[in-house]
């Protein structure tokens, strides 16, 4: 039993995006590892999952609602609206 962050990406630009992103989980202390077509963001955190964002796609992650990650999970996955589109929901 935990606490989800569920999504659905359409990235445009996807080489802005990526380099955004990286500058960010860098500067947060995240791990970030990215591919053609898709990106993860690792917390290090042992109850809270990966971040995979797609280029275009759905995904999710367990977050238990484990602060400060939850919250940062919430502005990675939104600040994708930016750079193409985004649908986001939790349970």
């Amino acid at each position: 039993m935990g606490h989800s962050i569920h999504y659905r990406t359409d990235v445009g630009e996807w080489g802005k995006f990526s380099e955004f992103l990286e500058r960010v989980a860098y500067g947060i202390g995240y791990d970030i590892e990215i591919n053609r077509d898709t990106l993860m963001v690792d917390p290090h955190h042992p109850l809270v999952e990966p971040l995979v964002i797609k280029k275009k796609g759905v995904g999710f992650a367990k977050t238990n609602l484990i602060e400060p990650h939850h919250s940062i999970y919430l502005l990675i996955i939104h600040s994708v609206s930016f750079f193409g589109s985004v649908e986001l929901w939790e349970d």
